[in-house]
């Protein structure tokens, strides 16, 4: 129930419905207490912990699907082609452990990590550790043999220094009514862009973007079988006719759409972000093929039919990042062995 009313209140806030002016009193409250917490770090009241090895941070300043874990697979795989041995941060939200920080293996269950994590350590092959405390984390990654960390979300949590702030922003929904929580859905007010490193307009933006924003999109890359994990090219879909669409994920629509434009007709099941998945959530009364986004697979294995499909996707930047990134890693990279030659003296 909590969550159905969270979808209607996100989506209010993206069409900018009238009542949520009434709002606005809580929202001063909240931009006051995002400032503070802002201002306890830059002035050393609350201590920032600054890892030896580079620290990018991938977030977003607003609820709801972004594209941003892609973007993080992505920039995981771009770096370990050019040599870099990175490793990925999260909070690991939907999961709970009493053992943090938590470096995940191949059997670490999704209801320890959550979704996210679970999937980007399938996707990339790579050292994922969950905690709470970002820094406490970090320092795991760092024993694992990391020279560079990635941090999944962690926008607002400043207790980890960082070297990049990259902001993913969903180009058809943007920044929504651009009031902050809890009368739009922003978590920092929109003058937080002018701080990052880089904004990347995840689509075709419906909205005038910041000055240099950068570009990307999401691209389906094949249909995997659930059960064997059988791949297929995404524009030869392995099933005929209307299909059961699962999305639990912060903007369903985008997946539906995107099947649409494969010319699979879904037949939508929508979910509150982070959904637990039940058998009840699957059971359907017909037999038809069920799709389902990466993230929710790894929440479905066991309870969908091996049958069942995922549509991968993958992040493309456009070149003009990529060009950009490419010059701050080589930045990052001084600046490492800097940092590696004066905790050596």
């Amino acid at each position: 129930m909590l969550a159905r009313l969270g979808e209607h209140w996100l989506a209010a806030a993206y069409r900018g419905d009238a009542w949520l002016a009434a709002l606005r009193p809580l929202e001063a409250l909240y931009r006051l207490a995002v400032r503070r917490h802002a201002a306890a770090f830059a002035t050393g009241r609350r201590a920032v912990w600054e890892a030896p090895v580079p620290v990018v941070v991938v977030g977003n300043v607003t609820l709801g699907g972004t594209g941003k874990s892609p973007l993080v697979a992505w920039l995981a795989r771009f770096l370990v082609e050019r040599g870099w041995s990175p490793g990925i941060l999260s909070r690991g939200y939907g999961g709970h452990s009493d053992h943090y920080p938590l470096l995940l293996d191949a059997d670490t269950p999704v209801a320890v990590c959550g979704d996210e994590p679970r999937m980007l350590a399938d996707q990339t092959r790579l050292p994922v550790v969950v905690d709470p405390d970002r820094a406490r984390g970090a320092r795991r990654l760092l024993a694992a043999g990391c020279d560079i960390l990635i941090g999944d979300d962690g926008l607002q949590h400043l207790a980890l220094g960082r070297d990049l702030e990259l902001v993913v922003v969903d180009g058809r929904r943007g920044f929504g009514n651009g009031r902050c929580l809890p009368a739009g859905p922003l978590r920092e007010p929109l003058s937080r862009l002018d701080e990052v490193d880089a904004v990347v307009i995840n689509g075709e933006p419906a909205f005038e973007p910041p000055a240099g924003a950068y570009g990307m999109a999401l691209v389906p890359s094949a249909w995997r079988r659930l059960g064997d994990g059988r791949r297929v090219p995404p524009a030869s879909p392995p099933f005929a006719g209307p299909v059961h669409a699962l999305a639990g994920i912060g903007h369903p629509a985008r997946f539906f759409a995107t099947l649409e434009a494969l010319g699979v007709q879904p037949i939508p099941h929508a979910f509150a972000d982070h959904h637990r998945f039940t058998a009840s959530d699957l059971a359907f009364v017909d037999e038809r093929p069920l799709v389902m986004t990466a993230k929710d697979a790894v929440k479905c294995r066991g309870l969908a039919a091996d049958d069942s499909w995922v549509l991968e996707v993958e992040a493309r930047p456009d070149d003009a990042f990529i060009d950009w990134l490419q010059r701050r890693l080589t930045s990052l990279s001084t600046q490492a062995a800097q940092r590696a030659a004066r905790a050596a003296t």
